[in-house]
């Protein structure tokens, strides 16, 4: 069940009051995700499907594109790039095929939000993909999905199955003169084609590694062609700018980071789950919306954006979770994965967890971020059994520097982040591992709930 549909309903009896902290939240992509059939194109109809893209077709491509970027929607992929401005720079006239990429291979640690999405409202999506192809003057899209997720890509295909029956993808889409086909492709696990280019390769049939730029994607991406790469939040949120309008788009946010997006809100919290509210909301209202930590415990650290944004303390509950107020406060707003840890955690452990993936995942093209990650893996296993010595927080912190900034794509840059930033606020804990020959911290209490139950359906059940 979407749980801002949950909080957001009339029938939890919290939400009356004109204070609740329920009323912040906007469920416009997860409005049914809790009603049976929710993948169904007859479902997605019932509420205001493909309205959106009948207002798109009337209108000019150049004026499409440009009230998508009057919209003020920034790309819910990490960067947070105007998505408006990114099919503004499409060339036209080039004679070219022109290439829609949907990045569906979500892989962040502690990102949750596209998948869920797929499950239970793909149509979201194909809608928002004809919008932009019909946009960006594209006959061929291409959804690349990360391949371990099975079941979102069985109902993915069935989607795109339904979507060619009905007639809304295939030839002369509602009689537009709009030809477009769309290409489920399921990668092969891999976090580097998570990158743009390197998604690009791989759809392409080779080994996924990042591209060097210029050229970029929009001059020379997909077969050498014009393309827009596009997170599938930001894909599925166009369809109903379209159908409600790009002023109660812009009603919803702050001013420079329009609109509602997903917070995945994860870790040790007593409701985990998809909280849709506008850009600017805190981890504090969200916490009070989620019943806060668990039981008996407290927020020590969290992330964000996902484990390669800089993390954050209980000093940070307030920050406006939009672009700005993150960016201001030193970290990244990113994929929006609120990765919550109580002081049961070990931030050494963590960040050694974190490092171990990122060393795991570097494809190997770049110096910086396939040595440095390894040499930060061993230092980090060291300072963790209590084998280190106190050089070694300089040195990790020099290496991570070495690596930051200076590899071939961002995986350096967010390898290093959670180093930096857990030296800046637990340096204390990593020399306590080095004076005390060991991690004070028992591993099984940060994964082990109480017993009292984590939700009040089990209180009842």
């Amino acid at each position: 069940m979407s749980v801002a549909t949950e909080l957001n309903g009339s029938g939890n009896g919290e939400g009356d009051g004109e204070t609740s902290p329920e009323k912040l939240l906007t469920p416009v992509l997860s409005a049914f995700w809790d009603q049976p059939d929710s993948w169904t194109l007859e479902t997605y109809k019932r509420h205001d499907g493909y309205e959106g893209l009948k207002k798109a077709l009337a209108m000019a491509p150049d004026d499409l594109i440009a009230y998508v970027k009057d919209s003020g929607l920034r790309g819910r992929g990490g960067a947070g790039f105007p998505t408006g401005m990114k099919w503004q720079f499409i060339p036209q006239g080039d004679g070219k095929p022109h290439y829609l990429v949907v990045n569906a291979d979500e892989s962040e640690p502690g990102t949750c939000k596209d998948i869920p999405l797929l499950f239970a409202n793909p149509h979201s999506l194909i809608e928002g993909i004809v919008i932009a192809c019909y946009a960006i003057r594209s006959s061929h899209a291409f959804i690349y999905l990360r391949g371990e997720v099975v079941p979102v890509l069985r109902r993915l295909h069935e989607a795109v199955r339904e979507a060619y029956e009905a007639g809304y993808l295939g030839k002369d889409i509602l009689g537009s003169g709009l030809d477009l086909d769309v290409i489920v492709h399921a990668g092969a696990g891999a976090y580097i084609c998570g990158e743009e280019t390197a998604l690009l390769d791989s759809l392409e049939g080779r080994r996924g590694q990042p591209r060097l730029r210029p050229p970029f994607p929009a001059v020379a991406g997909l077969y050498a062609c014009p393309t827009v790469v596009n997170n599938v939040e930001s894909i599925a949120s166009v369809p109903a700018i379209l159908n409600r309008g790009k002023d109660w788009f812009k009603s919803m946010g702050t001013e420079k980071s329009a609109g509602f997006t997903l917070y995945s809100l994860s870790g040790h919290v007593t409701s985990p789950g998809q909280y849709e509210a506008p850009l600017g909301v805190t981890l504090r209202q969200l916490l009070d919306m989620s019943g806060g930590m668990r039981h008996g415990h407290r927020l020590k650290f969290w992330t964000p954006g996902g484990s390669s944004t800089p993390m954050f303390t209980d000093e940070h509950l307030d920050v406006p979770l939009d672009y700005e107020g993150v960016g201001a406060a030193g970290s990244m707003l990113g994929t929006k994965a609120l990765q919550c840890f109580d002081e049961t955690t070990c931030v050494v452990r963590a960040v050694t967890r974190w490092t171990e993936f990122y060393a795991h995942e570097s494809c190997g093209k770049c110096t910086p971020c396939r040595e440095g990650t390894y040499w930060l893996v061993q230092l980090l296993r060291d300072i963790e059994a209590g084998k280190g010595v106190m050089s070694d927080l300089d040195k990790i912190n020099d290496i991570a520097d070495n690596v930051n900034g200076k590899s071939f794509c961002a995986l350096g840059d967010g390898a290093a982040s959670p180093i930096f930033s857990s030296l800046k606020y637990f340096r204390e804990e990593y020399e306590q591992h080095i004076t005390g020959k060991g991690c004070p911290f028992d591993p099984d209490k940060s994964t082990v709930w109480a017993d009292e139950p984590r939700h009040t359906s089990e209180v009842n059940a």
